[in-house]
């Protein structure tokens, strides 16, 4: 008599179990439930490093150092739009297993294509900005810690060069390795973790000392993050509108579908989804630019100092030390903030061109095709050398062509979400499918009228 053995494999065993200890934490109470969702969290701090970067800081720095405690509330409205969507697209993943990629060419492969063209250009331009400003703050790391600082000209230069290669060669390692999946996955989702928590905490220090010297205003904070008047002045307006365009990228929306599956999640973790992006992204976020601006508007409005269009983190420092907070806070905490915002994004710009070029080419995700095309970003190094010529003609095109092609895929969601042929059983319906679309459209509205609004003041049609 022979039989048949239907016994599972060992890693089908084990996302069985896995799958049920999931289930068995959506049946707990919210709290013990939101401390086991953080202990399973992984891709929303992936997404949560790449939005925290140079962009972030600079746009954070200025919405304090220029505007004080009013416009506190424009990043979390910001956040509240990319939240959203995100929601959505963690939704229709989950609940179809289906490659973003492959999904975006249902409506039409130009848009699936355009979409991942802009993800990976994206990703290497702004690369040429962040590893100037890795450099930099690492150049400041250095100083306050060793005293040891190259002069200016061209031996700083190269010096500043030699500080990006390092921080490359940790990026293209940390990437490198990511691509093998398993239990590498985990271990580079927990260091971005622990980054990211480690850049919410210098942050705090700062803020916490710039409180202690009474630099701090507490009542104007939290009037700050009540909706109020918009700024009159162009520049005002252009942040204002650009921070509720760009709080989720055009790169982040494509990557984080892959680390979604890249982690084996499927219908049962769509609730740890939706914690993940909350604990990882979202809070992470709303703290560290509130920070950042809280920080930059106690100690640059006592220093009377035109920084108007050219505040810069290297800049900000040095204010905050002539604001009396000391050399350790000022430079050392903060540079270190900065430097891990910046480190943390380019290494998810390396995971954005490695799974753009796998989608359009077909190219496996454990393949050395893969790998090499993590590297794409490498020649943004040499922004140490040209960025300062090379952002005034590339900044504009790159900006139009992903703000307009944000709220495409935006759109491109919309309409998925809406479709039985796609997500099946799984389509959101009655008031439920009413309040995901009207809330979706909403985003859109939004992220269109900062992209028009932006791209017209920057063409200089208003």
């Amino acid at each position: 008599m022979t039989h048949t053995s239907t016994a599972s494999t060992p890693a089908d065993q084990l996302s069985e179990e896995r799958d049920q200890l999931h289930a068995d934490i959506a049946q707990r109470p919210p709290v013990r439930r939101a401390f086991a969702y953080l202990r399973l969290s992984g891709p929303g701090w992936l997404q949560g490093a790449m939005t925290l970067g140079g962009g972030s800081a600079i746009a954070s720095l200025t919405i304090g150092g220029v505007y004080g405690y009013e416009l506190l509330w424009v990043q979390p409205l910001a956040m509240l739009i990319g939240c959203i969507m995100l929601f959505a697209l963690s939704h229709q993943t989950l609940s179809t297993g289906e490659r973003p990629f492959k999904a975006m060419c249902r409506i039409h492969p130009a848009l699936a294509w355009s979409w991942a063209l802009a993800a990976l250009a994206s990703s290497i331009i702004w690369g040429f900005s962040h590893y100037p400003l890795s450099a930099g703050m690492a150049e400041e790391v250095i100083s306050v810690t060793t005293g040891f600082r190259v002069g200016d000209g061209g031996a700083r230069e190269l010096y500043l060069f030699a500080l990006a290669v390092i921080v490359w060669a940790f990026c293209a390692y940390t990437a490198w390795h990511y691509g093998k999946g398993g239990s590498t996955v985990r271990l580079f989702e927990n260091g971005i973790k622990w980054l990211s928590i480690f850049t919410v905490l210098a942050f705090a220090f700062v803020v916490a000392t710039a409180s202690w010297n009474g630099q701090v205003d507490w009542l104007r904070v939290l009037r700050g993050f009540v909706p109020g008047r918009l700024p009159t002045d162009s520049e005002g307006v252009t942040t204002v509108m650009a921070a509720l365009g760009a709080a989720v990228g055009i790169n982040m929306t494509f990557v984080y579908g892959y680390t979604l599956l890249n982690r084996g999640w499927g219908k049962v973790q769509r609730e740890l989804s939706r914690y993940d992006i909350i604990m990882g992204l979202v809070l992470p976020y709303l703290l560290v630019t509130s920070l950042i601006s809280i920080a930059a508007a106690g100690a640059l409005s006592s220093i009377d100092t035109d920084i108007s269009g050219r505040l810069s983190p290297a800049m900000a420092s040095q204010i905050f030390v002539q604001a009396g907070l000391g050399e350790v806070p000022a430079r050392l905490i903060f540079s270190m903030g900065i430097l891990g915002m910046a480190v943390g994004s380019l290494v998810m710009h390396m995971l954005t061109c490695g799974f753009a070029a796998s989608e359009m080419f077909g190219w496996p995700t454990n393949s050395l095709r893969y790998r090499l095309a993590l590297l794409l970003p490498t020649p943004a190094v040499l922004g140490v050398f040209v960025w300062s010529t090379m952002g005034a003609y590339v900044v504009l095109p790159t900006s139009a062509i992903c703000g307009v092609l944000l709220p495409i895929a935006y759109v491109g969601w919309l309409i998925l979400n809406n479709r039985r042929d796609y997500l099946g059983e799984d389509m959101p319906r009655g008031a439920k499918r009413g309040l995901y679309n009207a809330a979706m459209l909403l985003c859109i509205l939004t992220v269109v009228a900062s992209v028009i609004y932006t791209t017209s003041v920057r063409l200089g049609w208003l």
